[in-house]
């Protein structure tokens, strides 16, 4: 196994802390946790099966999340994707072909970075993701009870989200995680997430039907998923695993 390093990464007054495995080689992967209580910790597993296929692989806490410094209630979507931006910028390779790995909340930072960092991605991973109203992205998450929470909980406010017309435009390759049992995130999105994905991207989609919203935690305790949701993503191509059943959609494009 890989040894795993811990460092920080200094950004706008706070101390994100991060850690990577794997030199610099096939590509560098960055996983993405979810919102409330997620953090990179659970995420480790991963870093070591990235580097076993030749990938330098970075995982890092929000601020207000983990071991890094600030108070959650003042992150917001663009803190989010700011803080992934300058630790990528920072810590892979300026040439290095991208793979973005997001959890839950994290799918529409994913969609933030395709956007900014375009055909350098050149795979993404979405497990369970959601993607929000473009109203909320500078607002700040605060207490559970103030404008960003209103703000997500507007039934269908999601359906305008910049994050599908990324995946929309989106051509390498995306695979798609989702759970059997979801109390999180609707079907509604993961099924318009997926036929955004569909349009361009050669997508595959990996169901695990005995897993629940939280996949980190999933994928954590089941390294069989988690070796083929890797491969899926570096070598493309319909997939299954013990537990999970994948397969992979033309482009209609």
């Amino acid at each position: 196994m890989d040894e795993l390093t811990a460092f920080t990464h200094a950004y706008d007054g706070e101390r994100l802390s991060a850690v990577g495995a794997g030199p610099a080689g096939r590509a560098t992967a960055l996983l993405l946790h979810g919102a409330g209580n997620g953090s990179k910790e659970r995420l480790l597993p991963f870093l070591a099966d990235f580097a076993a296929q030749g990938c330098r692989a970075l995982a890092f806490d929000f601020s207000g999340h983990g071991e890094s410094t600030g108070a959650l209630a003042d992150l917001s979507l663009r803190r989010r994707y700011e803080q992934a931006v300058a630790l990528l910028d920072a810590h892979a390779p300026a040439d290095d072909p991208l793979v973005l790995v997001g959890f839950s909340m994290s799918g529409q930072t994913v969609a933030d970075l395709v956007r900014h960092y375009g055909r350098r991605v050149e795979s993404v991973g979405l497990c369970a993701p959601a993607v929000y109203t473009p109203e909320a992205w500078d607002v700040p998450f605060g207490t559970g009870d103030g404008r960003f929470s209103a703000l997500i909980r507007t039934p269908d406010s999601w359906r305008q989200s910049p994050a599908l017309e990324a995946f929309r435009a989106y051509e390498g390759r995306a695979v798609l995680a989702v759970p059997g049992t979801d109390t999180v995130v609707p079907p509604e999105v993961t099924h318009a997430v997926e036929e955004a994905l569909s349009t361009r991207a050669r997508c595959t989609r990996l169901e695990l039907p005995d897993a629940e919203h939280m996949l980190g935690l999933w994928f954590r305790d089941h390294a069989e998923d988690r070796r083929e949701f890797v491969r899926a993503l570096l070598d493309g191509g319909p997939t299954a695993g013990r537990a999970g059943q994948a397969r992979e959609r033309a482009s209609t494009a």
